[in-house]
Formats: C-alpha cells, sequence, structure tokens
C-alpha cells in the first residue's frame, strides 16, 4: 500500500516559545491550535506549516495522565512520532495484521478535522512512534 509522510510530531515543554521558534526562525505559519482532552491524548497542539510541509507540536495538558507528558519525562522533547498518510486505513490495518505488526489497543480515533488515525505499537518498530492516518473525505494519491 502506498504511504506518503503526512506530519511529524514534536513534544514540546514551552508551546508558545516552540510557535514563535517556528514562525520566526523556519518561517512556519500556524494553521490551527487546539486543545484535546480526549483519554490518551491530553495535549494542546499547534499545527504548523513550513514549506507545505506539516508540524504537529504537542504540549501535554496533563502531567500524570498525557502520552505526551510521560514522552517527555522519559525521552525529553522532540520528534514524538512520525505519520504517514495511507489510501485507507482499515486496508492498512489489515495489511498491517498479516505481517505481525500490532497496533496500540485504544488509539483508532478521528480527531477534529477529520484524520482517521491509529499507533502503530513501538515494540514492532524499534521503539519508533509510526502513525497511520487518512482522510476518508480526501482524494489519495
Amino acid at each position: 500500500m502506498k504511504k506518503k509522510i503526512d506530519h511529524i510530531g514534536i513534544a514540546v515543554r514551552d508551546l508558545d516559545n516552540s510557535i514563535s521558534i517556528y514562525e520566526n526562525v523556519l518561517g512556519g505559519i500556524l494553521i490551527d491550535r487546539y486543545q484535546s482532552d480526549a483519554v490518551g491524548v491530553e495535549s494542546e497542539i499547534a499545527i504548523m506549516e513550513v514549506n507545505g510541509d506539516r508540524i504537529e507540536l504537542l504540549s501535554p495538558t496533563n502531567n500524570s495522565t498525557s502520552p505526551i507528558a510521560r514522552f517527555i519525562k522519559q525521552k525529553g522533547k522532540g520528534v514524538h512520532h512520525i505519520a504517514y498518510q495511507v489510501g485507507n486505513l482499515d486496508e492498512a490495518i489489515k495489511e498491517l495484521e498479516v505481517k505481525g505488526i500490532r497496533i496500540l489497543a485504544g488509539s483508532l480515533r478521528i480527531n477534529k478535522h477529520g484524520r482517521r488515525l491509529i499507533y502503530l505499537n513501538p515494540a514492532d518498530t524499534e521503539g519508533t512512534i509510526i502513525e497511520y492516518c487518512d482522510y476518508p473525505d480526501e482524494h489519495f494519491e
């Protein structure tokens, strides 16, 4: 199945400062900023566009339950995940099952932009957090 990089997720402690760096140093544009209180997310998210590429800046809103807070505590701030867009998420999940790659239980969801997503189990990907996503209302090439 064809895949392409959709975005890179960056774990940050100070969202305002990080937005400023992306705007003033990298020439990025803030596309959206919102808070997700969904269980297993608990983060404030800023979507930046830098020369056509998307970056998600992720800052924890709950330091005891947010996976971003856990990530920062264990590994420090920095690249959290890489998201790959697929043509059909349901078919991609079946393909992963055939290949013996597990997805993280409870990670299947739809975000506020209509993107369906899941996370592959990092134990099966050499520790890299990989997101697969699709946009059901858009044509994928």
